[in-house]
């Protein structure tokens, strides 16, 4: 399982990687709402296209093995440990929006400048997705429980819409 402390001690080896990371999925909901609400599995972070070489060679050399190719989407990296992240690569715009790319070439995934936020984990303030950008991406598909409790404590606490 991802701890709070494994996931913090991934933010702090990519930021002395001189990476610019941003959370998503469960943590980042997490971190929206500011306190762990469930197990995770696994720690969803998004980064620069352009800083992927540091944050290969910071996670390879802290023991990580990329165990998934689905690029240009996204890849999944692992520990021996069982830790895993799965990293999604971001082409950033000069407004601060940014596009990842998707299994649809012609329809990348649209992140705007207003969707990077702050919210905390274990107290200490880290960058994520924003609410509205969560419940986006969990559009279109058959959501498992975790996503159903993760949206509906997003409408709990922020009002967004539920997706499904």
């Amino acid at each position: 399982m991802m701890t709070i402390g494994a996931a913090l001690s991934v933010l702090d080896l990519l930021d002395g990687a001189g990476a610019d990371v941003v959370i998503a999925g469960g943590w980042g909901v997490d971190a929206l709402l500011g306190e762990q609400t469930r197990d995770h599995r696994d720690l969803d972070l998004l980064h620069r296209r352009e800083q992927e070489p540091a944050v290969l060679a910071a996670l390879t050399a802290a023991g990580y093995s990329e165990t998934f190719d689905g690029r240009p989407a996204r890849f999944v990296m692992t520990h021996p440990s069982g830790l895993g992240l799965d990293l999604h690569p971001l082409d950033f715009a000069p407004d601060g929006s940014a596009l990842q790319a998707s299994l649809d070439p012609s329809e990348p995934y649209r992140y705007p400048a207003e969707c990077f936020v702050t919210g905390t984990i274990g107290g200490a303030r880290v960058r994520c997705l924003s609410a509205r950008q969560q419940v986006a991406f969990h559009r279109g598909y058959e959501p498992a429980g975790r996503d159903r409790l993760d949206m509906a404590a997003l409408h709990e606490r922020f009002g967004t819409d539920l997706p499904f």
